[in-house]
């Protein structure tokens, strides 16, 4: 397979939250602003990328009985570098971001990717698949919060476009996160069958 059709399919025809509808948790807790929905998708970005390069590394080094339980200490290992990082580097966002950093372990996406295509192809071909995944998320992260944020504050990445007493506080909350995914849901499918 093509690497460049792997980086494609996993920003339009496997698009995580879009398409797959994988990965809810993230998407719906960390979007309550652009800048939140982009973070929390280039920390999963990096973590995705690696783990799919390093599984398809030792895909053959590690027996059946114990690939899944081998392929979450990998996760966990990468996400505690990530978190570190962060820590150090970005201590706003890290604290803004929360809990949903340590959950990047147990997201589907990572270890469904994992298990659908790092364990059967090259790494070339994985770093791809990761990179078009995880920018396929990162897209749809940052589109879901930068629509809340308009709707809710009236700002998209902190640069207010009108004043905050016209927007809709519903779309910063968790109600606001389900209404703004569905119509976004529909929007794509719509176009992807145009």
């Amino acid at each position: 397979m093509n690497n460049m059709k792997v980086l494609i399919n996993g920003i339009v025809k496997e698009n995580p939250t879009f398409v797959l509808l994988l990965g809810m948790c993230p998407t719906l807790g960390t979007t309550s602003s652009a800048i939140n929905g982009m973070s929390m998708g280039l920390a999963t970005m990096f973590v995705l990328i690696l783990s799919n390069f390093i599984i398809s590394l030792i895909k053959n080094l590690v027996p059946d009985m114990v690939r899944i339980p081998s392929y979450i200490v990998v996760i966990a290992s990468l996400v505690t570098i990530l978190q570190m990082v962060m820590q150090a580097y970005v201590p706003d966002i890290y604290a803004t971001l929360g809990l949903f950093i340590p959950l990047i372990v147990v997201n589907c996406i990572i270890l469904g990717r994992a298990e659908a295509f790092a364990a059967k192809n090259n790494p070339v071909a994985s770093i791809f698949d990761g990179i078009g995944i995880g920018i396929g998320f990162t897209l749809a992260l940052t589109l879901l919060g930068a629509v809340r944020e308009l709707l809710g504050t009236g700002a998209i990445f902190g640069v207010t476009l009108w004043g905050e007493s016209y927007g809709m506080l519903m779309f910063v909350l968790a109600p606001g996160a389900f209404i703004a995914l569905g119509f976004l849901i529909a929007i794509v499918n719509k176009l992807r069958k145009a």
